[in-house]
C-alpha cells in the first residue's frame, strides 16, 4: 500500500502551513519555514497535539 500524505492543492497546503506556524507559536515552538529536523520529538509532538486539539475544538463547535 502507498503512503502518500501529501497535498497537491496550493492553495491548501498554504493553510495547513499556516495552521502548523499558529499552532506552534501557541506552543511555544519555533519553526521555520521548510526543513524543521532540529525540533525534539516532544516539540513536535507538541504542534501535533496542539493542532489536534484545534481540530477537535472546530468540530465540538460544529455540532452545536
Amino acid at each position: 500500500m502507498k503512503n502518500n500524505n501529501q497535498i497537491n492543492i496550493p492553495e491548501a497546503r498554504e493553510a495547513m502551513d499556516k495552521f502548523k506556524m499558529q499552532a506552534a507559536n501557541e506552543v511555544g515552538v519555533n519553526l521555520s519555514n521548510g526543513y524543521n529536523g532540529n525540533l525534539t520529538s516532544r516539540e513536535a509532538g507538541s504542534v501535533g497535539g496542539q493542532m489536534v486539539k484545534k481540530m477537535v475544538e472546530a468540530y465540538e463547535q460544529g455540532l452545536q
